[in-house]
């Protein structure tokens, strides 16, 4: 977790290293902030560094991988020499999201490729507790995720552990799907918790994302909103950006 927070306060970043790269972590995690999150599962991956570039000068601070196997969701998506090239041609933040049946293996290998922070889902990870903790102790923030159908309940145990919550508002595998309006009140009812526990762990949403809906996520709590079509296939990548972080930044102040 890195540039994010530090960029938008206004910290500069020379270069990729991964010295800054840690000091902007420690800051996501310290500063309140909403962040638009684009989603490379919807770029033109002929052109993903010029696709990369755009939304970075359009102002997002943090880039969402998606990583799929073709068995824990029916979807092949992309590997490890794809985030080592992603690493090289831009400071933003990965977030990786392992939508994996095997996260404890792979997990360590992303992160030696270059991600910041990784995301393991709740129904595929056997020991979360153990997965987590290895995650961190390499250096990497780390993510639980939720699939539309598993209740915020079964995350009692880990939330002091864990670094962030991914609620998936569609079922993953394939982007352009319509957003599942019960994410709302699962975002709210993690957001009413870590009030309640005083935990810092961050909340993170996928799936559907757009102008019409952002609005509401973040006035539920949610402070990482991943868009992947209302992004990518607008006219204007960048520009679609600065306009869902505006939206996020105007709603920001008020919660439901």
């Amino acid at each position: 977790m890195n540039a994010a927070y530090a960029a938008l306060a206004g910290d500069e970043i020379a270069c990729p290293t991964r010295q800054s790269r840690h000091t902007l972590k420690r800051a996501i995690i310290r500063k309140p902030m909403v962040h638009i999150l684009p989603s490379i599962l919807s770029a033109d991956f002929a052109r993903l560094g010029e696709e990369i570039a755009k939304v970075e000068s359009g102002g997002a601070t943090m880039l969402h991988v998606d990583v799929m196997d073709g068995h824990f969701v029916p979807n092949l998506t992309l590997g490890t020499p794809v985030v080592e090239s992603i690493r090289k041609v831009t400071k933003m933040i990965l977030d990786v999201h392992l939508m994996l049946t095997d996260p404890d293996k792979y997990a360590p290998l992303f992160i030696e490729a270059g991600a910041d922070q990784v995301s393991v889902h709740y129904e595929a990870a056997t020991h979360l507790d153990r997965t987590l903790h290895h995650i961190q102790s390499m250096g990497a923030k780390a993510g639980v995720v939720l699939n539309p159908a598993t209740p915020v309940s079964l995350l009692d145990d880990i939330l002091d552990v864990t670094d962030y919550v991914l609620i998936m508002s569609v079922n993953p595998g394939f982007g352009g799907q319509q957003f599942i309006p019960n994410s709302l009140k699962k975002i709210r009812r993690l957001d009413q918790i870590r009030r309640e526990r005083g935990l810092p762990f961050r909340i993170e949403i996928d799936g559907g994302v757009n102008h019409a809906n952002t609005e509401a996520i973040v006035r539920a709590g949610c402070d990482w909103l991943v868009a992947g079509s209302s992004v990518f296939h607008s006219e204007d990548s960048a520009a679609a950006v600065r306009d869902l972080q505006q939206v996020a930044d105007g709603a920001r102040s008020i919660r439901v």
